[in-house]
């Protein structure tokens, strides 16, 4: 009677696709060693994939870094369109709500990660934080700016735009970012996510006036 052979259990990771464990396998390979100190060797056999197909599924290693960059801060984009605000009241609530999904992801610790690797390596490597801001902070400081230009518009408002955005983030994160990056604090949780936001919001109405 022929002995029946057993598949050895998988750890999960060779059921990903080549491309999600490469860029997984060049994340923990750029935390644990820097940018500069990583082989593509070493990305590769992490992943489990040959050069070549590293190469082609991803590109170099400065591509490699844009796309973990890209994928783990892409929460950081805005993911709907928010409602116009029309008066203080529901510009509050639109602010609120904006600020409390941006606390939410930019706490989760994933992409608190990538901010850490952009500190580590921020002399031998500017290019992680180069691309940390492009692709992550610029796209929610862009998504801030329009409702607060949409407020100017209908007259909500008064103020330069530039100015209201980076007031409203200081109110909004004031010391926890710091914290949170060198491991002071844990991740903010659901109800102080909301106060935070919510007295960020009445912070900069009180003082930020409507355009006369």
């Amino acid at each position: 009677m022929a002995t029946e052979t057993k598949t050895p259990p998988s750890d999960g990771v060779d059921q990903k696709p080549a491309r999600a464990r490469i860029i997984d396998a060049a994340f923990v390979a750029f935390g644990v060693r820097g940018y500069a100190q990583t082989s593509m060797l070493e990305i590769a056999t992490r992943a489990k994939v040959s050069k070549r197909e590293l190469y082609a599924l991803v590109g170099n290693k400065h591509d490699m870094l844009v796309a973990c960059i890209t994928e783990r801060t892409g929460r950081m984009r805005p993911t709907a369109e928010m409602p116009e605000p029309s008066d203080r009241e529901s510009l509050a609530a639109v602010l609120s709500a904006f600020g409390e999904r941006l606390l939410c992801e930019v706490s989760d610790p994933v992409v608190l990660g990538v901010f850490r690797l952009a500190i580590a390596e921020a002399e031998r490597a500017p290019e992680i934080a180069q691309a940390l801001d492009s692709i992550g902070r610029a796209a929610a400081r862009k998504e801030l700016a329009a409702i607060l230009e949409h407020a100017q518009s209908h007259s909500l408002l008064g103020g330069d735009t530039a100015e209201m955005t980076e007031r409203f983030l200081a109110l909004l994160w004031g010391d926890l970012m710091m914290k949170l990056l060198l491991c002071l604090a844990e991740p903010p949780v659901a109800e102080e996510v909301r106060r935070r936001a919510r007295d960020a919001v009445s912070g900069f109405l009180r003082l930020q006036p409507t355009r006369s």
